[in-house]
C-alpha cells in the first residue's frame, strides 16, 4: 500500500539541518581542473610527529582519483610560494573529502608549517590528483595476482589508500602488507591496520620496528627488512606484485633484496617524492632513436632577468640552466610539483609533465623546465 500523507515528526524533536546542505539536495559535481581551494575540516594526530589533515572543497564536489595518487599543495609561507606533493591516504570510495598524512621533518618548511599552522577552517590551494603509482589500473575488481605492499615510515600513505579502497568495496584482495617503523610509537595507522585485517579475509599486515622504543610489552618483529625476514613472512613473494613506498634508503634496500632473490622487476612499483636532481641526457620520445652527429642547440632568453643561456635539444631547460650556473627553484624535477613553472613568451618546447600544470595553464603558455626540451629558440619569463 502506498501512503501519500506527509511523514509526521514526533513532537518536540528539532529539525536537524545538514551542515553541508547541498549534499542533501543533489549529487555533487566532480572536482575539476579549475577548482583549487580546499578547506581544512579536521586535524588528527597519528603519532607524535605525524598528522592527518582532512580537506574538502569550498563547494560540494566529488573527488575522482585512483588509490595511491597525490595532490600538490601551493602555499605561501613567509612571502615565498612553495609547492609540495602529498599522497592521498584517503580512498576515492569516500569522494567528498581528501586526507593527507604529513610527517614533521626537521627543518622542513612546509611540513612544519602544516603541523604548526593549518587548522580547521583554514584554506589551502591544491592541484591534482595526479600520479601513476596507483592500483587498480583498470576496472575495479580484485586482482588476479597476490599483492605485496612494502612501506617505511610515512610511505604507508598510498598503500593505506589502496587498502581502504579494498575494504570499502568488499573485494577479496590477496594482500601481504609489511610496514617498517623506527619504534612502536612511530607506527602510523596502527589501530586501523588491525581493523583492516578483520575486515578483509586475505589482507594481512606485519609491522617491523627497528627498536622497542618506550612501549612496554611490545612483542612484535624487531630489526630491519632483509631477504630472510621477507622469505619467512611472505614465502610466496616472488609470485606477487610489489608496491613499495618510503624513504630513499628503504626503497634502495628493497630493490637490492628483490634483485638478490631473482624477483621479476617488471612487477615492482615504487613511489618517492624525494627532491631528486633533474634528469640529464633524456631525450623526448619523439626524438628517441634519431641519429644525429651533434644535438642542435638553442638560445634561451629569460625576459625578467635579462639573461640567456644555451640548451641542447637533448637536455631539459632546467638542466641547461643549472649547467649555466643559474639558480632555478625546483623540487620533484619530474613535472609533478610545479615549483619550477615559468611562462613561455616565444618558441616551442616538447613537455612531458606529470600533472604539475592544469590544462588551462598549459594553454596560457606555462611550461615546466624540469620536463621540457627546446624545439626552437625560446623566450621565458623567469
Amino acid at each position: 500500500m502506498v501512503c501519500d500523507a506527509p511523514a509526521r515528526r514526533p513532537a518536540g524533536r528539532p529539525v536537524m539541518e545538514p551542515a553541508y546542505p547541498d549534499l542533501a539536495l543533489a549529487p555533487a559535481s566532480p572536482w575539476g581542473p579549475d577548482d583549487e581551494w580546499l578547506e581544512c575540516v579536521r586535524v588528527r594526530d597519528e603519532t607524535h610527529d605525524v598528522r592527518s589533515f582532512v580537506l574538502r572543497p569550498l563547494q560540494p564536489r566529488c573527488f575522482r582519483y585512483r588509490p595511491g595518487q597525490f595532490i600538490t599543495l601551493r602555499l605561501e609561507i613567509e612571502g615565498e610560494v612553495l609547492n609540495r606533493c602529498y599522497t592521498l591516504c584517503s580512498s576515492p570510495t569516500r569522494p567528498d573529502t581528501l586526507t593527507i598524512t604529513v610527517k614533521r621533518v626537521p627543518g622542513g618548511r612546509v611540513s612544519n608549517w602544516l603541523h604548526d599552522t593549518l587548522r580547521p577552517g583554514m584554506r589551502v590551494s591544491a592541484t591534482g590528483p595526479a600520479g601513476a603509482f596507483c592500483f587498480p589500473p583498470g576496472p575495479v575488481v580484485a586482482p588476479a595476482r597476490g599483492q605485496l605492499y612494502l612501506s617505511g615510515g610515512s610511505g604507508i600513505t598510498p598503500l593505506m589508500s589502496m587498502s581502504r579502497a579494498w575494504a570499502d568495496l568488499g573485494l577479496d584482495a590477496d594482500v601481504q602488507f609489511l610496514h617498517a617503523a623506527r619504534s612502536p610509537q612511530d607506527i602510523v595507522f596502527a589501530d586501523e591496520l588491525k581493523l583492516l585485517a578483520r575486515a578483509l579475509p586475505r589482507w594481512r599486515a606485519t609491522v617491523l620496528c627497528e627498536t622497542r622504543g618506550a612501549v612496554p610489552g611490545y612483542d612484535g618483529l624487531l630489526g630491519r627488512l632483509s631477504l630472510p625476514l621477507l622469505q619467512a613472512q611472505v614465502p610466496d613473494f616472488l609470485a606477487r606484485e610489489v608496491w613499495c613506498c618510503g624513504p630513499a634508503p628503504f626503497m634502495a634496500a628493497v630493490r637490492a633484496l628483490l634483485a638478490e632473490a631473482g624477483f621479476e622487476m617488471a612487477r615492482y612499483h615504487e613511489e618517492s617524492f624525494s627532491f631528486a636532481a633533474p634528469p640529464a641526457g633524456e631525450v623526448p620520445a619523439a626524438d628517441a632513436g634519431v641519429p644525429e652527429a651533434a644535438p642542435r642547440r638553442f638560445s634561451i632568453t629569460l625576459r625578467s632577468r635579462g639573461e640567456r643561456f644555451d640548451c641542447g635539444a637533448d637536455e631539459t631547460l632546467l638542466g641547461a640552466a643549472q649547467r649555466a650556473g643559474l639558480r632555478w627553484p625546483f623540487s620533484c624535477a619530474s613535472g609533478i610539483c610545479g615549483t619550477c613553472r615559468t611562462r613561455k613568451h616565444a618558441g616551442e618546447v616538447e613537455m612531458k609533465q606529470g600533472g604539475g600544470l592544469r590544462p588551462r595553464e598549459v594553454a596560457q603558455g606555462w611550461v615546466l623546465p624540469c620536463c621540457s626540451w627546446p624545439l626552437s629558440d625560446l623566450e621565458l619569463d623567469r
